[in-house]
Parts: structure tokens; C-alpha cells; sequence
């Protein structure tokens, strides 16, 4: 089964930018959605950024809008979130998550973001 891994978090005062990187153990077309949600303490997880990945096709929360990125790179099997201008509300835990065409779930075991004012 195809696994997701995160990479590039960590810490950043407000207004900088972070890159984080999804890479999947396959080849990501078996992927029908790819996307990144994030947890904050005591809080639910959201959906920050999708994308489908056959058509390039994206939505991004409107938290984000504006200031997220969320791409990929077929050939290197990876999902990009770029992260602009960033608040301390933006502080979380990142999760890469992909659905395969047979609806199957997939989840990073997430990456921690901290933005400081």
C-alpha cells in the first residue's frame, strides 16, 4: 500500500514561508486527490489545500487563500504546499493525506509547524 511521508516543517516567525513536501511511495497517478489538512491543539483537522492530481485541479480553505500553494511533481512522486506570509494561527500540525480511485484513504504521520508572533 502506498505510503505518504512529510518533510519541511518547523519553526518560522510570522510573515515567513515554509515549503513542505509529500513524497508517496508510488507513483502518485494511483492517486486520485492529494491534499494537506492541519490539526491545531484542541482543535479539529481541517483541510487546508487539495488538488487532483491527474488534472492539476486546486481548492485551498479560505484561511489560506492567497498565501498557500499546493502543487506536484509527478516525476519525483511528491506534493508541494508553499507557505507564504504566515500567522501564528497558522501553527499546527501538517498531515499529507491522498484518496486512491478505489476511495482508500491514505495519511502522512504529519509534520509540526510553528509560526511565532
Amino acid at each position: 500500500q502506498v505510503q505518504l511521508v512529510e518533510s519541511g516543517g518547523g519553526w518560522v516567525q510570522a510573515g515567513g514561508t515554509l515549503r513542505l513536501p509529500c513524497t508517496a511511495s508510488e507513483n502518485i497517478f494511483t492517486m486520485n486527490t492529494m491534499a494537506w489538512y492541519r490539526q491545531a491543539p484542541g482543535k479539529q483537522r481541517e483541510l487546508v489545500a487539495g488538488i487532483i492530481v491527474s488534472g492539476g485541479r486546486t481548492n485551498y480553505a479560505d484561511s489560506v487563500k492567497g498565501r498557500f500553494t499546493i502543487s506536484r511533481d509527478i516525476g519525483k512522486n511528491t506534493v508541494y504546499l508553499q507557505k507564504n506570509s504566515l500567522k501564528p494561527e497558522d501553527t499546527a500540525i501538517y498531515y499529507c493525506n491522498g484518496v486512491t480511485f478505489a476511495i482508500v484513504t491514505r495519511w502522512g504521520q504529519g509534520t509540526q509547524v510553528t509560526v511565532s508572533s
